[in-house]
């Protein structure tokens, strides 16, 4: 009798998975082609809020188009039930950014999609050479019979040998069919478009594995060394804790090689290259197998940075973690636990108890900072006696002449100057005329000041003259000032003085 309950059971357990959800729901078609528009292989994360606006336009164009069967909803409400569904996950970027990124269970999705809509020969001379290549390498690799590896090695020598001899000796090259360039080629693109979804498996194991480390870390209650120790043994078994862990190890020591990744880059253009490639291969997968070296340098990159982010945010949660508050805040639940029973052993049905939400607010007006320090009390030493050091006082004409400039006598002089009947040359000459109390250097600015609002002055700043000052104290300093010189009277007019307040 066949076990067909256990097959449905496991059946049912592939069924259930998200990869066949999405596949097997209502609105499938346009989920999947909403994800192939949105997410490609170089551009693996989109923003939060420019998914959300191109769902909504994809919704809005497939309705123009006359589809009826689309979901509903908005693109922020679709993105969240998809992230219920496990095909999306929502994280934040380096930049603080929320980015949305698919699950390896969606990119299985779309890889069985696009597997299907590619044209491909269900058996072919390519398909079962592959196939023996792959049993002849895996038996290679794995024969525990040292006898046999050698003579599968000889043989391989051997053959290899024959067929370069027959190159170098001008053989002909076999020709390759079209049918087995394409059976190549689709292979290849198979294998290339699942790396991302491999990749993203791997990263959620780290998530898995992080999620598992700090709930065990918050369940039991141990001592901090305790805690330190079991999180030591675990980041040491970090990548062999998982299947994908210890897949991607064995991966990450072949792909780490650069000779490798070379050498697979020059396969790849050689391959594109090929007469037949231009026919078999599109734009698109022309661009998918020209990236692949660099597909599986961001992979491993993601990978890398998921594991230190890992291991970042267990060591940052260990640093933080405070077990004596932790226990303090146990053991008060614990005691009012203990109250709470003895209260209902003895409370009536109706029985209340009024407990605030928050405790009382203490007010306090004062509160004493620092203890008292008798140094703190002592007076300040006495002041000593500078009578003999005083200075002499200062008259009030000694405290005028250190002051500003003069403005309501030079306003006089300048006005009496431009209504006396001997024509005035310049201001510099008439600064020389005034009384010295007038002449200091600080009046020359008053005197610029004054004459810049008075009417009948013409300015000439390609020509200078020097204004002669005189300090207080009968030190001379001479001033280049530009050349200021009246204007030429009207003979039907009469010079009056014209000015106005200063501004």
């Amino acid at each position: 009798m066949t076990d067909i309950v256990g097959e449905l059971a496991r059946v049912g357990g592939a069924f259930d998975q998200p990869t066949l959800t999405l596949l097997y729901r209502s609105h499938a078609r346009v989920v999947i082609a909403m994800f192939r528009g949105a997410f490609s292989r170089d551009n693996r994360s989109v923003p939060a809020a420019r998914l959300h606006a191109q769902v909504d336009t994809y919704l809005d164009q497939l309705r123009v188009a006359g589809v009826t069967d689309v979901p509903a909803g908005s693109g922020r409400e679709l993105c969240l039930r998809w992230m219920r569904g496990q095909w999306l996950v929502r994280s934040v970027d380096d930049d603080g950014t929320e980015v949305y990124t698919l699950t390896s269970h969606a990119q299985d999705a779309l890889n069985l999609v696009t597997s299907l809509t590619r044209e491909r020969a269900s058996l072919s001379e390519h398909r079962i050479a592959t196939i023996v290549n792959a049993v002849r390498r895996f038996n290679t690799e794995a024969n525990p019979d040292r006898g046999a590896r050698v003579d599968i090695l000889n043989s391989e020598i051997a053959r290899l040998t024959r067929e370069r001899d027959r190159l170098l000796d001008g053989g002909d090259l076999p020709p390759v069919s079209a049918d087995y360039m394409l059976e190549g080629f689709g292979e290849l693109l198979q294998l290339v478009a699942a790396l991302p979804s491999d990749f993203a498996r791997v990263e959620e194991a780290f998530t898995a594995l992080r999620a598992q480390i700090l709930g065990s870390f918050r369940a039991e209650d141990r001592h901090a060394g305790d805690v330190i120790d079991d999180y030591l043994r675990r980041i040491d078994s970090l990548m062999t804790a998982t299947a994908e862990g210890r897949a991607f190890e064995g991966a990450f020591t072949l792909l780490r090689d650069d000779e490798l990744l070379l050498q697979l880059r020059e396969d790849l253009s050689a391959l594109l290259s090929h007469p037949t490639a231009t026919e078999i291969l599109n734009d698109a997968d022309r661009r998918d197998l020209r990236g692949t070296v660099g597909l599986i340098r961001r992979g491993i990159d993601a990978v890398l940075a998921q594991r230190n982010r890992v291991t970042a945010t267990l060591r940052e949660y260990i640093q933080t973690h405070n077990t004596v508050r932790d226990r303090e805040l146990d053991s008060t639940l614990r005691r009012l636990d203990a109250e709470l029973a003895r209260w209902m052993s003895t409370a009536g049905p109706r029985s209340t108890v009024p407990v605030p939400m928050l405790p009382a607010r203490i007010e306090v007006h004062h509160l004493r900072e620092r203890f008292h320090n008798p140094d703190e009390d002592a007076g300040p030493p006495a002041l000593r006696d500078m009578t003999g050091q005083q200075p002499a006082g200062l008259s009030l004409a000694e405290l005028l002449a250190q002051g500003g400039p003069s403005l309501e006598q030079l306003r006089t002089a300048v006005e009496d100057a431009l209504a006396s009947p001997q024509p005035l040359v310049s201001l510099g000459r008439l600064f020389d005329t005034l009384d010295p109390s007038l002449r200091r250097p600080v009046e020359v600015f008053g005197l610029l000041h004054l004459v810049t609002n008075m009417d009948g002055l013409s300015r000439d700043d390609e020509h200078r003259e020097v204004y002669h000052a005189v300090r207080p104290d009968g030190t001379r300093r001479d001033l280049a000032v530009p050349m200021i010189t009246p204007l030429p009277r009207r003979a039907s007019t009469t010079t009056a003085p014209m000015g106005s307040e200063p501004a």
